[in-house]
């Protein structure tokens, strides 16, 4: 891509991880805020098409969702909406099992609807599902970007590296980076990235044609004012901006 186009068009990051309830959405919605607050135009769209739950999150009930736009119902102009934290969302429609496989459909809608958005914002959020599924890995391949969300418990890692593994393998991404949520002491983060590192250089990067990078973004600290924000389906870093975790989160934007 070169710098005429990529001065048009939105960056994409996508945002994901190897497990299930490591807070990726929680991460990607408040990431999105704080984004905005730099001045950036904000879209996350919710790629997890089987599973959403960016709404939950942001207490928003979408009569129109992606669901509507691919079907032809709606117009994508219309599933775009505003979000608390002042960016927006294209928010996909829950428990849709159509959209649990990769269909050759389900890969050109999503592309479409990526190319519409792009020329309209400085930064899309893709938060996708978990897992290495194919529908996850395709969305992961349209983003310029990669931010592997992981907690600090074995299972976690142990499903990060697989997802670092199969990104370096099949996408031939080189570069990823890494944010470390619910870490209970200052510098497991950057601890758990050295660890993730010493294993990526012993057994992925070896059989490539360059190394593995992991590039460690922020650790957000296990914090209650989390759970209060998700119990209030709220913002973090609006409704406990002092927070140490809001602060993490803040930072991550920043380096991002």
């Amino acid at each position: 891509m070169n710098a005429t186009a990529t001065s048009k068009q939105a960056r994409i990051t996508a945002i994901t991880s190897g497990k299930g309830g490591v807070g990726k959405t929680f991460i990607s919605a408040n990431l999105a805020a704080a984004l905005a607050r730099q001045g950036e135009r904000v879209l996350v769209l919710d790629a997890d098409l089987g599973l959403a739950n960016l709404d939950v999150v942001l207490n928003l009930f979408p009569k129109i969702t992606l669901h509507d736009v691919f079907t032809g119902k709606n117009k994508l102009e219309e599933a775009i909406l505003p979000a608390p934290g002042g960016f927006s969302v294209l928010l996909a429609g829950s428990g849709m099992v159509e959209y649990s496989r990769l269909t050759p459909e389900v890969r050109d809608q999503l592309l479409g609807v990526i190319e519409q958005v792009r020329p309209r914002f400085d930064r899309i959020l893709l938060d996708t599902g978990a897992g290495i599924s194919d529908v996850v890995l395709y969305t992961v391949s349209l983003a310029d970007e990669v931010l592997v969300v992981a907690t600090p418990e074995p299972t976690s890692l142990t499903d990060a590296y697989a997802t670092i593994k199969v990104l370096a393998t099949t996408q031939g991404r080189r570069d990823l980076r890494l944010l470390v949520n619910q870490s209970s002491r200052t510098g497991e983060g950057r601890t758990i990235r050295g660890q993730l590192q010493q294993v990526v250089d012993r057994y992925v990067s070896p059989g490539l044609d360059s190394p593995v990078k992991l590039e460690f973004v922020a650790e957000v600290p296990v914090d209650s004012a989390v759970r209060d924000a998700v119990k209030r389906r709220q913002l973090l870093i609006d409704c406990f901006p002092g927070s140490a975790a809001a602060q993490a989160v803040v930072a991550a934007a920043a380096r991002l």
